[in-house]
């Protein structure tokens, strides 16, 4: 019998395909870079690779309308972007 794929690794997943679909679109790209003030070099790095992820997907949660584009493009559930967040960041507060 297969084993289901930890809860962790499900969250990463997540938060690599949002860091993917940002870094696929240059003005998207861009408006992550201005706000975290990272450089393409600081997202390459691998010893930021956590802070990285989670700042992916704050960034979705931030913004309801990218949210909504990268759950219609990935076929996920904006909720489920959000158990991901709550989980990665370490915020263990129930969704409201």
């Amino acid at each position: 019998m297969a084993q289901k794929p930890a809860p962790n690794r499900d969250a990463e997943d997540t938060a690599i395909r949002a860091l993917t679909f940002i870094a696929g679109d240059s003005a998207i790209l861009a408006r992550f870079l201005d706000l975290t003030g990272w450089t393409p070099q600081t997202i390459a790095d691998p010893n930021a690779r956590e802070a990285i992820l989670v700042a992916a997907l704050d960034h979705l949660m931030r913004e309801e309308d990218l949210l909504l584009t990268f759950a219609a493009a990935t076929g996920m559930q904006p909720e489920d972007v959000s158990a991901a967040h709550r989980l990665l960041s370490g915020d263990n507060r129930p969704a409201s």
